[in-house]
């Protein structure tokens, strides 16, 4: 059976993450600083409802929401359904033509541990040069974008685009304080860099993907996409990043490859 830590335990972690004391979290959620110290104490219970209203105060993902919920003595309020189960086929095959409408440009759906669940045909271009071994399930993206057998040789700007790989990772390690985030985090920042490392030229508007692929040399720029106010676990975690050519010459390389493709 699962450990759940008290309730006034997790309320307090969460608080601190968010950098709240007690009185801004208490006015936030229009209730008293003492009611809230005896929630954090153990001393008063929550309703499921004021629970929930601290919980938006304090952004809590859904999965520890259901933690705080079952803290607190009340059912989970989020289910969490495979993307490949049948109650989740719409949202599928939703995911899927995102993806396909995407090419000829790379896209990719991944979970919250950066897993990949799903990605178009035009997701070639970024790995055919990869390990087998790093293409075993579960595919990790970050895993391939950052390790010596991956993408790792072939990203001219590598340290620039390890620094906003790390980076991004920060910040969803402080919104979630997913364990499974830390250690992946820990992993891939111990993977030694290229020899011919270059951090390459910074852009002022976004960090470049620049990809020495087979073809030729190709800059992305990426987007991620996530489901807006979702009430499933899973899609609340999904998110679908697409890469975009950053220049006209990788734009039309991309459409050359596309079109040799299509015949």
């Amino acid at each position: 059976m699962m450990h759940v830590a008290p309730l006034g335990e997790q309320l307090r972690e969460w608080r601190t993450r968010r950098r709240m004391s007690q009185m801004d979290l208490a006015l936030d959620s229009e209730i008293s600083t003492r009611h809230l110290s005896f929630i954090e104490t153990g001393r008063s219970k929550p309703s499921a409802a004021m629970l929930q209203r601290i919980a938006d105060c304090l952004d809590v993902p859904h999965r520890a929401r259901n933690a705080l919920l079952l803290a607190a003595g009340y059912a989970p309020d989020y289910r969490e359904r495979p993307l490949d189960s049948a109650e989740m086929a719409g949202m599928k095959a939703i995911v899927e033509h995102i993806l396909r409408g995407h090419e000829p440009y790379p896209a990719l759906a991944v979970d919250r541990h950066w897993n990949m669940v799903a990605a178009n045909d035009a997701i070639a271009i970024l790995i055919e040069q990869v390990s087998p071994a790093l293409l075993a399930p579960p595919v990790n993206a970050l895993r391939i974008a950052l390790h010596p057998e991956g993408l790792a040789p072939q990203i001219a700007n590598y340290g620039l685009w390890r620094a906003h790989i790390l980076h991004r990772l920060d910040l969803q390690i402080e919104a979630s304080a997913d364990a499974g985030l830390i250690a992946l985090r820990d992993e891939i920042a111990a993977y030694p860099g290229p020899a011919n490392d270059n951090d390459g030229a910074v852009s002022s508007i976004a960090v470049p993907l620049v990809l020495d692929t087979i073809a030729g040399r190709i800059s992305f720029v990426s987007t991620v996409t996530i489901f807006g106010t979702p009430v499933d676990i899973t899609l609340s975690e999904l998110a679908i990043e697409a890469f975009f050519p950053a220049d006209a010459e990788s734009a039309a390389l991309l459409a050359r490859l596309a079109g040799l493709a299509g015949k």
